[in-house]
């Protein structure tokens, strides 16, 4: 198996050379800080972007027995910012998705190595279909399975998916580069008989140019505009073995309360014997469309995805999410999958899954 790794991934770009420290941000800029998904590394943004940190000692502890923590700073699912505005000015608006999780504008730079949530992080207890993969299988004979496995129709799936900014200002002021990992995991908790393995974990690390856009199309802003390369493997030998790589574009557009990126991609050939899936573009497709549309502190996601081909090439898959406060930052999550390619040892299998669970972070 090609697990490539996400350091190697990493060093491959050159990057140690070039890992530049950012400048801080002014006091105008504190609307930025609420998007760091640690608590160290927001509040030292806080202190800088204020100008705490030139601060005496004293005054310090002065200003932290009388000053209440600022709103919003808990992981996850902060509370939108806003800079403030000088006196007389009216306040600056609240930073858009897209800008405060990929830093797009100047105001909103935060510079290298801040742990940024990327795709939704999330447990459910709950993840059942009516049509369990049984039996994987490929073209590839060294990569299908011959006796029929005693799976359960429920089990439990998790994700984890973190991203951070390696090099700020790629080409001048233009150009950031991201690299991000994503890691989901189908676990047969309620299988005794099998002694409750993992049926199948995904592998996605990968890297990414972002650049900010500014263009209209159709009445959406065009904000974003990116090229990475994404590897995504299971891990496993043959004949359970499974993975792809990618070179992705990115673009990102908006307008008041949605968010949409589409992706299209190609994939790296690898042919012969070592191809575990040789079919797997017309199943898990060449681009797919993720729409993010936020109402009410609730957060509704719909994912499409297609071959871009038609007769019997012709396949792709559609997932609603759903996530919505429960108490405090404590949100609740649903997720509704219909088609193919749910995980890669079931890229051509067709099924629909329905999972429930809690949420810790939402979409980009």
């Amino acid at each position: 198996m090609r697990l490539i790794p996400l350091v190697a991934v990493t060093l491959a770009l050159g990057l140690p050379a070039r890992l530049a420290w950012a400048q801080n941000p002014n006091p105008m800029d504190i609307r930025a800080c609420t998007a760091i998904e640690t608590d160290a590394q927001r509040l030292a943004c806080y202190d800088r972007a204020t100008g705490r940190d030139n601060m005496p000692a004293a005054q310090k502890k002065t200003e932290a027995a009388t000053t209440a923590k600022p709103p919003g700073e808990v992981f996850g699912h902060e509370t939108p910012q806003v800079a403030q505005a000088p006196s007389g000015e009216s306040p600056a608006r609240p930073l858009s998705l897209l800008d405060s999780r990929w830093e797009l504008t100047p105001e909103s730079k935060l510079g290298t190595f801040n742990l940024r949530g990327y795709k939704p992080i999330t447990v459910m207890p709950v993840f059942a279909t009516s049509n369990q993969n049984e039996q994987p299988r490929s073209p590839n004979p060294n990569n299908t399975v011959t006796t029929p496995q005693d799976l359960d129709n429920i089990e439990a799936k998790f994700q984890l998916s973190l991203k951070t900014k390696v090099w700020q200002g790629v080409f001048g002021d233009a150009g950031d580069l991201w690299v991000g990992y994503t890691q989901s995991s189908r676990w047969q908790v309620y299988n005794k008989d099998l002694s409750r393995p993992f049926r199948e974990t995904n592998y996605e690390p990968e890297a990414m140019l972002v650049f900010n856009t500014d263009y209209q199309l159709a009445g959406w802003d065009g904000r974003l505009a990116g090229i990475g390369f994404n590897h995504d493997s299971n891990g496993r030998s043959d004949p359970l073995s499974r993975s792809w790589n990618r070179v992705m574009g990115y673009f990102g557009f908006e307008r008041d309360g949605w968010t949409v990126v589409v992706r299209p991609w190609w994939r790296v050939p690898e042919g012969g014997r070592d191809d575990d899936n040789p079919d797997i573009s017309n199943y898990m497709g060449r681009a797919d469309m993720q729409i993010v549309h936020e109402w009410h502190g609730q957060e509704f996601g719909l994912m499409l995805r297609h071959s871009l081909r038609g007769g019997s090439e012709s396949h792709g898959a559609a997932q609603f999410t759903w996530a919505f406060p429960i108490a405090g930052n404590l949100r609740g999550y649903m997720e509704l999958f219909k088609g193919y390619g749910e995980s890669l040892i079931d890229y051509n299998h067709n099924a629909t899954y329905l999972g429930v669970g809690v949420s810790l972070l939402d979409w980009y």
